[in-house]
């Protein structure tokens, strides 16, 4: 007997519980449920009342509950999985319960601020023997998969050095200026280039060789690190740097490179527009634009898929736990000053880029997507 029939799915559409309606919610995930064609939203789940109804009336929602309410809610036999949107910190509240009774869950990155909190919910996943997958969006995009294809074919050579420069300008009144590091751009954009370095690298960095922060007085956030640039060491000597930052014009950038040649992502996380390589090769360089996707859309209709068809998603939760390890990592050296082993994590399991895109999202993205937005 099939996952879905056994579930009482069949044919049906998996039924998803949006919690947490803040602007990644509404401007992406809630439009790409469309393009799916395998799944339906039959609850919402917010603090706020008003936005409960505005967004309900909009999509037809009936299911509607506060955070205090979702127990009912996974008892109400109403949902098969969750989309979990909510601040960072948030994440195991709801993903732990929703696993534990075998409500499967698709977890906004990072997947939590603590590797315990991270490890929590792997093990309520194992409990309820239910799904779990990190929202890596860019798992399903094309410039990414190709870049990785490329990669493990041996074009660049011997992949030794990245970088990469990821900026927003971001409003100090933005509730993510007043909730400390967990909600600051290391937290918010870091999981981006880290992810980026390990599936681009296939391996997991081992030391945070160095961690700056720095805070720019006009920038207006106070105690926060508005600027963070960190340089990481990988086995064999190789090197990746990064910069995340809430005090930079919008910039998304990243660079590969290797003995042969290398490629850059320029842009390189967003979602809503093309993504574009410039790859080089000995002398000879190349251009190219990638098609858009709708990345959220074709995310979740990849989980569905994982679930109606009982496999294993990938990036899977301990996907999201290896980037965690490398966050608390450079956290240490920020306070420390000096170099901070990240905690080993035997990590085998990596992107497949063809299985992966031939389920991308054939469609382009949401009309309602803000493309000025690149996080999340």
């Amino acid at each position: 007997m099939s996952l879905a029939s056994a579930l009482g799915l069949g044919g049906k559409k998996v039924r998803y519980a949006m919690v947490g309606l803040g602007d990644i919610t509404q401007s992406a995930m809630l439009p790409g449920v469309k393009h799916t064609g395998n799944s339906e939203v039959t609850a919402l789940v917010s603090g706020d009342a008003e936005k409960l109804a505005k967004v309900g009336d909009a999509y037809g929602v009936e299911g509607r509950y506060r955070y205090d309410q979702f127990d009912a809610l996974i008892a109400s036999g109403t949902i098969d999985a969750i989309y979990i949107g909510t601040p960072n910190w948030r994440h195991a509240e709801f993903a732990v319960p929703a696993l534990n009774a075998g409500i499967h869950v698709l977890c906004e990155k990072p997947l939590e601020v603590s590797a315990e909190q991270a490890r929590a919910i792997l093990a309520a996943e194992k409990a309820g023997k239910a799904k779990l997958m990190t929202a890596y969006r860019l798992h399903f995009e094309p410039a990414t998969l190709d870049a990785i294809r490329r990669i493990r074919a041996g074009e660049l050579g011997d992949v030794l050095a990245f970088t990469s420069c990821f900026g927003q300008m971001l409003d100090p009144a933005n509730h993510r200026a007043h909730h400390g590091i967990e909600a600051g751009p290391l937290f918010d954009m870091g999981a981006y280039p880290i992810n980026a370095i390990r599936y681009l690298f296939g391996a997991e960095p081992v030391e945070v060789v160095s961690a700056v922060g720095t805070r720019h007085p006009e920038a207006g956030f106070g105690d926060l690190d508005d600027t963070i640039t960190v340089t990481l060491r990988l086995p064999g000597d190789r090197f990746a740097q990064f910069v995340v930052s809430y005090y930079l014009n919008g910039v998304e950038t990243l660079t590969i490179a290797g003995t042969k040649g290398s490629i850059t992502l320029n842009p390189a996380y967003t979602f809503g527009k093309s993504l574009e390589q410039i790859r080089t090769i000995g002398q000879d360089t190349e251009h190219q634009v990638f098609k858009a996707t709708d990345q959220f859309g074709g995310e979740m209709k990849y989980f569905s898929d994982c679930i109606l068809e009982d496999r294993t998603p990938e990036p899977d939760g301990e996907e999201g736990l290896a980037d965690i390890l490398v966050i608390e990592a450079v956290v240490k050296a920020l306070k420390s000053g000096g170099p901070v082993a990240v905690e080993p994590l035997a990590r085998s399991r990596r992107i497949d880029p063809d299985a992966q895109e031939q389920r991308l999202s054939p469609v382009s993205p949401p009309e309602t997507v803000n493309a000025d937005s690149p996080t999340r």
